[in-house]
């Protein structure tokens, strides 16, 4: 959930009575996402008050946010301390994460052309951090979201369990992603092929959300925090959480197009991942993630899931080097 800033409730929200009568004074609620509501508790703590959240997967979750939390990063990550039931709502108790977000998504804030020295800097410094962090077992019963079950199900390596995803993902909707973009099939063949080749791989934690909102940075522009994770979260091949978050830091900007192809250059330098490598994984995520708000151009996203496979090297059979 992305602690967004929001208006003061008012004294009639009965949450604030709730967390009152559970010894908490000076209750604050703080933000708001899709999936509920954010209060401050004080020390350190928050409440969120959740929304429609599956209460199937929690106790997985909790165990993801533990399995990272447990390792000493440069930067915080989700920890939940408690939780609750109350008349059927679910309640849980966290670490209040510090910072402020980046920057705004890039639907709401232009970003200027030129990449700020200190924002790719705190981008390297989390792809890092979180390439540190081994997959595990609860990582890997993840589902991602849009499909119906654990990405690693019936696989033994992320590769293939992405490979799979594709194909179930065009399954869904495929054909009207088909009409937007040349040579469809055998795009997806192509980039299901590109990623069964994929050299072996560590198996870290990914977050598959890096945009700016869901990384909080501190005066000095270090990278303090890293939240909202659950989009794309699973275990699996680093080069993928780099690839994506290039593609994904600037989706809606008027400089989307360059700022995808420098921070792919970047992070293919700095951290050693093969270019063609990126592209595969950055055209698996367009194909994985493009039905999941709507089925055209009328949608930004699918827009952008359609682009990105246009121009995509190995999605288009060029030479595996992304535009």
């Amino acid at each position: 959930m992305e602690d967004v800033p929001n208006k003061e409730a008012p004294h009639s929200d009965p949450w604030l009575a709730h967390f009152a009568g559970r010894g908490h004074t000076g209750v604050r609620r703080i933000g708001a996402g899709v999936e509920g509501v954010v209060y401050r508790l004080g020390e350190g703590r928050v409440a969120k008050v959740w929304s429609g959240r599956p209460s199937t997967d929690f106790d997985l979750t909790r165990q993801v946010y533990a399995d990272i939390a447990r390792h000493s990063l440069p930067f915080s990550t989700p920890e939940i301390f408690d939780a609750e039931d109350y008349d059927g709502v679910l309640v849980t108790y966290e670490r209040e994460l510090p910072g402020a977000p980046m920057r705004a998504d890039s639907a709401h804030a232009d970003y200027e052309r030129e990449l700020p020295t200190r924002q790719t800097d705190a981008l390297l410094a989390v792809l890092r951090g979180l390439a540190s962090v081994p997959g595990t077992d609860a990582m890997r019963q993840l589902t991602v979201q849009g499909d119906d079950r654990p990405l690693w199900r019936g696989h033994d390596c992320f590769r293939n369990a992405l490979a799979a995803l594709v194909a179930r993902a065009t399954a869904r909707h495929g054909a009207a992603l088909a009409a937007c973009v040349p040579d469809f099939e055998a795009g997806v063949e192509r980039t299901q092929k590109a990623l069964r080749s994929l050299p072996d791989a560590p198996v870290t934690a990914i977050h598959g959300d890096l945009v700016p909102p869901n990384i909080h940075i501190d005066a000095a522009g270090r990278p303090v925090a890293v939240l909202d994770f659950g989009f794309y979260t699973t275990a699996g091949d680093p080069a993928f959480e780099a690839a994506v978050t290039a593609a994904a830091w600037d989706m809606y900007g008027p400089h989307a197009e360059e700022h995808a192809a420098e921070l792919t250059r970047l992070f293919a330098h700095e951290l050693g991942y093969a270019p063609s490598a990126l592209a595969a994984c950055q055209a698996a995520y367009a194909l994985t993630t493009y039905d999941l708000f709507g089925l055209d151009d009328s949608d930004g996203h699918f827009r952008w899931c359609a682009e990105q496979l246009r121009r995509n090297a190995v999605f288009s059979a060029g030479d595996g080097r992304p535009s």
